[in-house]
């Protein structure tokens, strides 16, 4: 059910987008500088795209420069769940040896009768 919902989304979505590519094929010119500035500096950069593709252009350019906002304010969680990682794992070894440690026995000869105890 949740697997056709999400189909149905995607093409509605893909859908709306086809209809505002199809109502925003007008050509635009896209400059690099206002135009009297730029031929003052003599760079004179500009070109032809059909409105759509800037909408689109900006859209995928909103969403990469949140994702990367995001993946950099989120970086200093990133490392402290790598160091509790860490400690977790460093605290879990430790314990496994106070384990084995406290497992045998203090005694010498205890330790010697607990082995004849096993192999025989």
């Amino acid at each position: 059910m949740i697997r056709w919902l999400r189909y149905l989304f995607l093409a509605a979505l893909g859908l709306g987008l086809l209809v505002v590519a199809l109502a925003n094929r007008g050509p635009v010119e896209l400059r690099l500088l206002p135009r009297d500035l730029g031929t003052f500096m003599g760079v004179d950069l500009a070109v032809q795209l059909p409105l759509f593709v800037v909408i689109f252009a900006g859209i995928a350019a909103g969403l990469l420069i949140g994702f990367v906002w995001e993946w950099l304010r989120e970086a200093k969680h990133r490392a402290a769940a790598s160091r509790h990682a860490r400690a977790a794992a460093q605290l879990q070894r430790e314990v496994s040896t106070l384990r084995d440690d406290k497992a045998r026995p203090k005694d010498e000869v205890l330790a010697i009768l607990a082995d004849k105890r096993k192999v025989g």
